[in-house]
């Protein structure tokens, strides 16, 4: 047994990692780097959903709903989200002045400053992976034909 097979039996007992469905293995990779993602988030005390909100902002103030919709979340679920970044300083919700009932969302000089740190975490936290231009174009092709449209 190789180093890479007795690390696979190891982690996911006598099943045979190489004879998995791709989904599965998919599947299972996404789970492993969102674990290790939102611990080293939960670090810096930002969620997932506060660092895609905070991404989004960097291109500037957003309604909550247009915010909602680039984040691919429901505007009650962002709701918390921008709750807890503005109690920590790193957003500012006002009312719009074309329309009270509209709130616009802007990130604050603290929020990019988490963002920046959160996206440095980000680029040096997963190890290199071969042809990782391959991987990007097919995990964008799998998102891009998924069923599941739920945005």
């Amino acid at each position: 047994m190789n180093d890479r097979s007795s690390a696979e039996a190891k982690v996911f007992g006598a099943a045979q990692i190489d004879a998995w469905p791709t989904g599965r293995l998919l599947s299972t990779a996404a789970r492993l780097v969102e674990h290790a993602w939102h611990e080293s988030l939960e670090n810096f005390g930002l969620s997932h959903a506060g660092l895609v909100a905070l991404h989004h902002l960097g291109e500037g103030p957003l309604s909550q709903t247009e915010l909602a919709r680039r984040a691919r979340v429901n505007n009650q679920n962002l709701s918390r989200t921008l709750e807890r970044l503005e109690n920590d300083g790193y957003v500012v919700r006002v009312r719009s002045p074309e329309d009270a009932r509209r709130r616009v969302v802007t990130r604050t000089p603290a929020g990019s400053a988490i963002w920046e740190k959160a996206a440095r975490l980000e680029a040096n936290m997963f190890p290199p992976v071969p042809q990782t231009e391959g991987l990007r174009r097919a995990l964008l092709d799998i998102i891009a034909a998924s069923p599941a449209r739920r945005w």
